[in-house]
């Protein structure tokens, strides 16, 4: 059973303002109701004969981080328990940013509320802020620290009072919690390489090659171009460690229940200063196996659940976000299957939709997008998806090759094809993007870029092309106008909402110039930000097309997370018709068309559907309404439309 059904059940007992001995009580309440699945899932990966005492003081975490959480945020806890799956509300928009590159540091963002409440932002991505390693860190996903602010970004103060002011106008935070690694120079790290045994049992540490080849006879390389290999030799330790990403992040040993309690201290403190969503990076990696791929291991499902039940007894209010970047059935996984169904993680990312999107805006069709959406495994209804068009990672290419089998395409050649076309290796793709990782033993490779220069528009103004930079900047709607009619939370990457290009800067930075991600995290625009309204040009355009569409978004029932989604076969591959609560009166119907030439819909399926009545319809994002006479509804290129049932 879903425990959070439970706990909004024990919550609905002792009513919105209870003392705060009633909130202990509520809190003995949860730890009694997760306290058999906490125990058998602890003892399935540490057995009880050895690890009894570490049970206990697992206990002991849990009581004394609720003692530790505010008085504020238990009271928020138990309003989202009455409300029950709050993150599935239509009202969430999101937005994906580094801090330092949108404005610099905390007390700057705190200032900059106004501006994600114009455009309609209440949830907040901030990447991560905790301190890190002064050289490489991978954007800081190399982690010194999981609790305590990185100096360049403020203090604690300031953070403790953003999340009061987010908090206030009602903004929800997500933080990263980087659960599969540290930096080479985390407390623990530095502790193995003096030698201390504790510490190095903290991480997969072996003192000659035998153990690490039999692991990497099957494991993937993650960044095959600079951080070769899994492994890395430490010479002041004198052992090999696992680096699965790169050498200077060190993969944390969870087949020690130390590591695992420490961790989730991590966890609480993080939860216990205002964070309402963690997000769990790189989670598929978690359990480590000699004979396997080492990733989405029943193990590290294990692991999910068992900090998931954790933290909701200490603050169900706080869910948390799998980042999985897998195939489908491995993505829906992570919100739990089987007795763990509803009790991993709350959101994942729908990484499918997206790459789909992308394929879509490279072909021109919509063919592989529909096929790869109706085939997702359906997921527990407390769950939801993070939808987004770009973020500050690459862009995989890892459909299903069934799929793309079935619509009579080579899967290695079409890959081939889409590093092509949006990797400037056609002379006639107006993309401008760059290659990531390209392995050239397996052909492999993924494809980073501003969502803007991906669509074309930066070739378009260097051209000084009106018509082009007009077609770019619909194709940029259309595909935020597709995530944010779509089930789920639309997620915005900063920058996107004004339409910046590339960042090329990061060429001449030796820590950065290995790493084309950076090409898509750009210093944040704040001059064009200001010139919105004195000026109409491609910036306006995007930015108060995504005003509305936001808008629209909120106002309509039909885009709640728990309405029913369709996708219908229009005939015609160039086009989406994507139905969201079709079977109610308030139903929306979004047609979407990818190709560069104007296409066409039967009008008899919109009569069918409840979308055309008397040869009229409604488009929702501009008001007017539209008389089709042909028995054909003519779409332009790149051409949206949300109609509502007449």
């Amino acid at each position: 059973m879903n425990q959070a059904a439970i706990h909004k059940a024990l919550a609905g007992k002792i009513g919105r303002k209870p003392a705060s001995g009633k909130l202990e009580e509520l809190f003995e309440m949860r730890r009694a109701a997760n306290y058999t699945l906490i125990q058998d899932l602890f003892f399935s990966l540490y057995p009880e004969a050895r690890y009894a005492a570490s049970f206990e003081n697992l206990q002991k975490l849990l009581t004394a981080q609720f003692k530790n959480r505010p008085a504020a945020l238990k009271l928020q806890d138990l309003q989202r328990q009455g409300e029950g799956s709050w993150y599935q509300s239509g009202s969430w928009i999101g937005m994906q940013l580094y801090v330092d590159r949108f404005c610099g540091d905390l007390k700057k963002l705190a200032e900059k509320l106004p501006y994600f409440e114009a455009l309609g932002i209440n949830f907040l991505h901030l990447m991560p802020i905790t301190k890190r390693p002064s050289g490489p860190n991978d954007g800081g996903y190399a982690v010194n620290s999981y609790t305590e602010i990185d100096p360049a970004y403020g203090t604690e103060k300031d953070f403790i009072e953003l999340t009061t002011a987010l908090r206030e106008k009602g903004i929800c935070l997500m933080l990263d919690f980087v659960v599969n690694h540290t930096s080479n120079e985390f407390p623990w790290a530095l502790e193995a390489k003096a030698g201390n045994l504790k510490y190095q049992e903290y991480y997969y540490t072996f003192p000659d090659r035998n153990l690490p080849d039999l692991y990497e006879a099957h494991l993937p390389e993650v960044f095959p171009e600079t951080s070769p290999g899994n492994f890395t030799y430490s010479t002041e330790m004198e052992r090999w460690v696992m680096t699965v990403f790169n050498t200077y992040q060190w993969d944390l040993n969870y087949t020690n229940p130390s590591v695992f309690l420490s961790m989730l201290e991590n966890l609480l403190e993080l939860s216990n200063k205002g964070v309402d969503v963690i997000r769990f990076d790189a989670l598929a990696f978690l359990w480590k196996k000699i004979g396997t791929t080492s990733q989405n291991l029943p193990e590290a499902h294990q692991l999910v659940a068992l900090f998931r039940l954790c933290l909701q007894v200490v603050a169900p209010g706080v869910i948390i976000l799998a980042e999985a970047i897998v195939a489908p059935e491995e993505i829906v996984a992570y919100f739990g299957k089987g007795i763990l169904k509803g009790n991993e993680c709350e959101i994942a990312y729908n990484a499918t939709f997206m790459a789909c999107l992308w394929n879509s805006a490279a072909t021109k069709k919509t063919n592989l997008l529909r096929r790869s959406l109706r085939s997702l495994p359906p997921k527990p209804d407390s769950s939801t998806w993070i939808n987004y068009v770009r973020c500050h990672d690459d862009i995989g290419l890892g459909f299903d090759d069934s799929h793309i089998s079935a619509l009579g395409w080579d899967p290695q050649t079409h890959r081939r094809f889409l590093l092509d076309y949006f990797c400037q290796r056609l002379d006639w793709s107006p993309a401008k993007g760059a290659v990531f990782m390209y392995n050239p033993f397996t052909g492999d490779g993924r494809i980073t870029g501003s969502t803007a220069s991906l669509l074309g528009l930066e070739q378009a103004i260097e051209e000084k092309d009106g018509l082009k930079i007009t077609s770019a900047v619909d194709k940029i709607l259309m595909l935020y106008g597709i995530i944010l009619a779509a089930p789920g939370i639309p997620l915005i990457y900063a920058g996107d909402e004004i339409g910046m290009l590339n960042d090329y800067s990061y060429m001449g930075e030796a820590d950065k110039v290995m790493d084309s991600r950076w090409i898509n995290r750009p210093i944040h625009d704040w001059e064009t930000v200001s010139g919105l309204d004195a000026v109409k040009n491609h910036a306006s355009r995007i930015y108060y097309g995504l005003q509305r569409l936001i808008a629209l978004r909120k106002e309509l029932p039909a885009l709640a997370d728990a309405r029913s989604v369709t996708y219908h076969d229009a005939g015609n591959d160039h086009l989406l018709v994507l139905e969201r609560d079709g079977e109610t009166e308030n139903g929306v119907l979004v047609l979407a068309n990818f190709d560069e030439n104007p296409q066409v819909v039967r009008t008899s399926l919109l009569s069918a559907l409840g979308y055309l009545q008397k040869g009229q319809f409604q488009n929702l994002i501009d008001g007017k309404k539209q008389k089709v006479r042909s028995g054909l509804l003519e779409l332009p290129p790149a051409e949206l439309l949300w109609l509502p049932k007449c």
